[in-house]
């Protein structure tokens, strides 16, 4: 996990050429809606991208992560099926219920079922590599999507610069983001993370909280100022030592969202002693949101490793498959 976590940039290098390679089927058309629908490592990119569309789309844009899809879902929406293995369940069926409801369907996949359907019907299928854990191949997926919505004059190319960027920057930067994920892990080693965001990075924050859950075998959470102002604050009336909050802070945090977190440090100092930030100056969206999932996959994987606990290794997600494969 750790080489694979290193390689992230480059990974993000080959979806770049993956995705400017891709020769669509579908020709350009207008939607009322688009929809991303997976769960888990093929999921999170979903909800990501969410995030940086939230000012720029025209449409309705949405992540499902269930067996079933909205009812607004017909022949107007664009349904983007994101399932690495290509055998997700949940996607398969709500692919599926795509395909009654006449959707226009883009696949993002390395294979598997959701790939033999694909070609059956002629629906775009974008391939990726093959053989990793979905959670080590969020950049080739998120990167897919923003192509998709960019082949269909969703948005428009920028986001290709500022990821080139990102590369750049976290190459640049890769000893100082081990060192610093390191410090980070010590801190936070034997507490319950709690990881707080501003609006615009909570998949970024959800992301962190999956990879501590999958990489380090770690439960947490994750919630978003100002709406944990509105009620999470107030569960905060207890000394709690065994916990750790984590700030994901950027400078293009909305001014109002910048000052909560002040008064909630200041709260939060109160009960817990183990408060940390991390803060990204970069430019760019796609050049903050890649360097905090950067250093937040190190820090799962460094956490993984002061407590001797393998990181690839998922045997309850793997008990739950095959007991869902005998009903």
């Amino acid at each position: 996990m750790k080489k694979l976590v290193q390689d992230f940039p480059l990974q993000l290098q080959e979806a770049i050429i993956i995705g400017k390679n891709y020769r669509f089927i579908a020709e350009g058309k207008e939607f009322n809606n688009v929809l991303v629908t997976g769960l888990g490592g093929s999921g999170i990119g979903g909800s990501i991208v969410q995030n940086y569309v939230f000012d720029k789309l025209k449409v309705p844009f949405s992540v499902n992560k269930d067996y079933s899809l909205p009812a607004y879902i017909n022949k107007h929406s664009l349904v983007i099926v994101c399932s690495y293995s290509g055998n997700t369940e949940e996607t398969l069926m709500a692919m599926k219920e795509a395909m009654k409801r006449k959707a226009t369907i883009v696949c993002v996949t390395s294979g598997g079922t959701v790939a033999d359907i694909a070609t059956k019907k002629k629906f775009d299928c974008i391939l990726v590599p093959a053989g990793m854990p979905p959670r080590s191949c969020l950049g080739y997926s998120l990167v897919q999507l923003l192509y998709i919505l960019g082949h269909f004059n969703l948005i428009n190319n920028s986001f290709e610069g500022e990821i080139k960027k990102a590369i750049k920057t976290m190459k640049d930067n890769e000893s100082d983001t081990q060192k610093k994920a390191l410090a980070i892990a010590k801190k936070i080693n034997g507490k319950l993370p709690i990881i707080y965001s501003a609006g615009h990075f909570e998949g970024v924050a959800t992301r962190f909280r999956q990879q501590i859950n999958e990489n380090s075998k770690v439960l947490g959470w994750n919630a978003v100022i100002p709406e944990m102002n509105h009620n999470e604050l107030v569960g905060w009336r207890h000394k709690s030592e065994d916990k750790a909050v984590i700030l994901l802070r950027s400078k293009d945090d909305f001014d109002r969202v910048q000052t909560r977190m002040e008064i909630n440090k200041k709260i939060i100092k109160k009960y817990t002693s183990t408060i940390v930030e991390i803060t990204t100056d970069a430019k760019s969206y796609w050049e903050q949101a890649f360097y905090l999932i950067h250093l937040t996959d190190w820090i799962s994987v460094q956490l993984a490793e002061i407590n001797n606990t393998d990181s690839t290794e998922v045997k309850v997600i793997d008990f739950l498959k095959n007991s869902l494969a005998k009903v």
